[in-house]
């Protein structure tokens, strides 16, 4: 009988200072009601029952299970391991999420130069606006913005600075291995570290045309044929790689011969745009006129060659010809070439013509204007730029040949 008083006594007892777990007072019931006699006179002796007032995560050492790890150098629990996950997974969500929202409103891609605004708000990136004035201008209308239709233009648009340094601090996928890299280090990985990126046959001056990936270059090369070939295909192969060689040699060597000739003028000159009085207006850039060896001349460009719709072709070119004002009564050999002016911001490849004006041929051909970030030396996007801008400024050199 005294036992189980001693045992009831215990549990009804008030807890103490320190609350028990529900977990705990079911143990410590269970314990209590299938213990002996010295047990029972054990927490008796304890004082009031301390032992059941004490959690069960605080029993080892007085320290809780997460602290006491930590303390101990144990590894992370389960708990703490899936909360990083979880904090990883929100962290990718929020860039994505950011990155969708400082996206190009034209090409859905996050910038990677200037970033423009209409006066709404909308974003585009500098190439898609530079082609939005760009058709603007081929259609002979006002540009607009693609989200909300309001007039854009180089004074109504403006940069937004904070996207394009929020931008460069987004992950950005590579072009060739689709991994992920901080934008500051993106363009350094995809020109010398990537292992995707592609690359030539350290044969291809022989007529290699491989090209892949870096990884397998190695291999490539080890296996490649072009070294076992006979001397007779090696050389036809150079011979080829010698022409391109020549043709750029051939033109240094005649700006070398233009400088020494006695009569050279240059002029700092700029092109407007107008269109025809013609049932299609046809878009043409024409200079004022300007003075040059006693005679009045004008420069003369169009845009694609006068294509019928300019604006539903990617593949943009401006070719352009010199126009003699004035008669003559002797013919008149000049080599010209336009290049990039002290006020143009333009970039252009050096390409030397030649025509023979006379009292029936006052008009040259029309010659490629050569940009240099396209096939064939016509560059798109370029072309969209310089159409962008109100005017095109150039400066022209002209070389006169005394018979």
């Amino acid at each position: 009988m005294s036992t189980v008083e001693s045992s009831s006594s215990a549990v009804q007892q008030p807890p103490s200072s320190t609350l028990p777990l529900l977990g705990d007072n079911q143990v410590v019931m269970q314990a209590s009601t299938s213990s002996s006699a010295s047990s029972a006179s054990a927490s008796s002796s304890g004082g009031g029952g301390s032992v059941v007032g004490v959690p069960l995560d605080t029993q080892s050492g007085g320290e809780p299970p997460a602290k006491k790890q930590l303390l101990d150098g144990g590894a992370p629990s389960s708990s703490s391991l899936s909360s990083a996950a979880a904090a990883s997974g929100m962290h990718e969500k929020l860039a994505h999420r950011i990155s969708n929202a400082l996206c190009c409103a034209v090409c859905l891609d996050l910038p990677k130069t200037a970033m423009y605004q209409c006066q709404m708000g909308h974003l585009m990136c500098a190439a898609c606006f530079t082609h939005l004035l760009a058709d603007g201008r081929l259609r002979d209308q006002i540009a607009t913005c693609p989200n909300c239709r309001v007039e854009i233009s180089k004074s109504t648009a403006s940069r937004n600075l904070a996207v394009e340094k929020a931008a460069s601090e987004l992950p950005s996928d590579c072009q060739f291995c689709n991994k992920e890299f901080p934008y500051k280090s993106l363009e350094r990985h995809e020109q010398h570290e990537c292992q995707e990126r592609p690359t030539k046959c350290k044969y291809h001056r022989i007529g290699c045309q491989w090209r892949g990936p870096f990884h397998e270059t190695t291999e490539h090369e080890r296996n490649c044929l072009h070294p076992q070939k006979s001397g007779y295909e090696v050389m036809a192969a150079l011979e080829a790689h010698d022409v391109m060689i020549k043709e750029e040699k051939k033109m240094f060597n005649t700006l070398i011969d233009l400088l020494s000739y006695e009569k050279i003028i240059f002029n700092d000159l700029q092109m407007k745009p107008y269109r025809t009085d013609e049932y299609v207006h046809k878009l043409f850039y024409e200079t004022a006129r300007f003075s040059a060896f006693n005679q009045q001349w004008v420069v003369k460009a169009r845009i694609n060659n006068s294509q019928r719709d300019p604006h539903q072709s990617n593949e943009r070119t401006i070719t352009y010809q010199l126009i003699l004002k004035t008669k003559t009564s002797t013919p008149m050999s000049i080599h010209f070439f336009a290049l990039k002016g002290p006020f143009s911001d333009m970039k252009v490849s050096t390409q030397i013509y030649k025509h023979e004006f006379t009292e029936t041929s006052t008009e040259s051909e029309y010659y490629v204007l050569p940009l240099p970030d396209g096939v064939g030396g016509s560059g798109s996007s370029e072309c969209n730029r310089m159409l962008a801008n109100k005017g095109i400024n150039f400066r022209l050199l002209m070389f006169l040949l005394n018979k």
